[in-house]
């Protein structure tokens, strides 16, 4: 399933619009660090960092940790497709996968917003970050996994997230990208973080303003929890108290 998530079994080529070399080429080393942004696939994030959503979601199976599992920002929903598939390979039916977007894409945050947000300016490239409710929900369907054990958080983290009825999380995914975004679902999601379970960041490494709101929101609530490196991009915890 992972290598239908991330194209390599056809080799989908890059987007043409791709960040990591200036053409549509398929390169297996780079899919499956996640270093390209694929033309058809259903994922962006590749191989090793789907391998980590799989090993922290049989582990929080395995130790009855208790919590749903949530990814905010899904791109194509590829990523919450492997977390509802392994719930269904092992007949899990208490938790719930939650899919947070915009599904309007990388929010302009504007003059007033953090400067390393301004500087990204993801929002420009929307034209292929932007996926539509719509489009995830299909992709799910493709996979026969749009069921009652899916739910849809569609908004601005900074609208959904506080009244998101989620009572406790055994995986907290965060691939917002921005400051803004990381730091809005920090505040509102990382308290309902059961002991054992997991938080991993996708963008640690990739997007400094992600990492700024990471290491400001560790500091400040005191958190030691060693920080785990997926690949080249992400990092990952497990919550010990």
């Amino acid at each position: 399933m992972i290598k239908v998530l991330t194209g390599t079994v056809y080799e989908d080529p890059a987007h043409r619009e791709n960040f990591s070399h200036r053409d549509s080429t398929y390169r297996e080393e780079v899919r499956n660090e996640g270093r390209d942004w694929p033309a058809n696939a259903h994922t962006m994030i590749g191989i090793k960092r789907l391998e980590n959503i799989r090993e922290c979601v049989h582990d929080v199976i395995g130790n009855n940790v208790p919590g749903d599992l949530v990814e905010t920002g899904v791109w194509r929903g590829g990523a919450c497709i492997l977390m509802r598939g392994i719930l269904r390979a092992h007949d899990v039916r208490d938790r719930t996968v939650w899919v947070a977007d915009s599904f309007q894409g990388i929010p302009d945050v504007g003059e007033d917003g953090y400067a390393g947000d301004r500087k990204m300016a993801l929002h420009r490239r929307n034209s292929v970050l932007a996926v539509s409710e719509d489009e995830v929900r299909r992709n799910f369907r493709n996979y026969d996994l749009l069921d009652e054990q899916v739910r849809f958080l569609p908004g601005w983290f900074k609208d959904t997230l506080p009244t998101a009825p989620i009572d406790a999380l055994a995986v907290l995914r965060m691939d917002g990208d921005l400051y803004e975004s990381t730091w809005d679902t920090l505040t509102n999601l990382y308290p309902k973080v059961s002991v054992g379970g997991y938080v991993i960041v996708d963008d640690y490494m990739m997007c400094p303003p992600c990492k700024d709101a990471v290491d400001e929101y560790r500091t400040k609530f005191d958190i030691t929890d060693e920080l785990i490196t997926i690949d080249r991009d992400g990092v990952y915890w497990q919550r010990t108290k």
